[in-house]
C-alpha cells in the first residue's frame, strides 16, 4: 500500500490516519508460512513542528510448529511501531534513526511485514517445558512415554568407554 505524504512533510499539525489489512499468508519465514490471518494495522503519520512520525500498531496471529515437539503453536500478538519519516537524509549514518520517504511515497506494506517479521521470536514453543520428541523413536514426549534407552554414546569416545569397562 502506497501512500503519499509529499504533504506532509511541508504542513506543520497535518496528520493521516490510517487502517488497513495486509496480507501476508504468502510470506515464508522458517520453512513455514505463519500468517494465516490478515493482519490489522491502526494508526497515523503525523507532522509535529516538522517531524513526521509514523505510529501504529499491529494486531496478528501466527501459527509456527514448536521448536522441540513440532506441535503447531498459535499466538497472538498486539505490537505498537513508531518511526520517524524523512523526505532527505543528510548523513549516511542516519539510515539507522530514520525512514527515508523517496518522493513523498511511503510504501506501508513493506514497512508494516519488515517490522512484523523482525519482531517474531526467535525461539518457538509451546510451552517453556517442552520436553521435544524422542531422539531414537520421535514420540512426543510431551504426551507419550517411550521405553527407548536414550543413553547414547558418542561413537568417537567409545573406544574410552571400552577402558571403563
Amino acid at each position: 500500500m502506497l501512500i503519499n505524504i509529499k504533504r506532509l512533510f511541508d504542513v506543520d499539525g497535518e496528520v493521516v490516519p490510517l487502517t488497513d489489512n495486509l496480507d501476508l499468508s504468502d510470506v515464508e519465514h522458517w520453512g513455514v508460512r505463519p500468517f494465516k490471518c490478515p493482519i490489522e494495522i491502526h494508526g497515523e503519520i503525523r507532522n509535529t513542528a516538522g517531524v513526521v512520525v509514523l505510529t501504529y500498531e499491529a494486531d496478528y496471529a501466527t501459527d509456527i510448529p514448536c521448536d522441540r515437539c513440532l506441535e503447531s503453536v498459535h499466538k497472538v500478538y498486539k505490537t505498537k511501531f513508531t518511526h520517524t519519516l524523512v523526505d532527505k537524509l543528510y548523513n549516511e549514518d542516519d539510515q539507522e534513526n530514520y525512514i527515508l520517504v523517496e518522493n513523498g511515497e511511503l510504501d506501508l506494506s513493506e514497512l508494516v511485514s519488515s517490522d512484523i517479521i523482525l519482531e517474531l521470536p526467535g525461539k518457538n514453543l509451546c510451552k517453556e517445558d517442552c520436553k521435544g520428541l524422542c531422539p531414537k523413536c520421535g514420540i512426543n514426549l510431551n504426551k507419550e512415554t517411550c521405553n527407548c534407552t536414550t543413553k547414547e554414546v558418542d561413537p568417537r569416545l567409545a573406544p574410552l568407554l571400552e577402558l571403563l569397562n
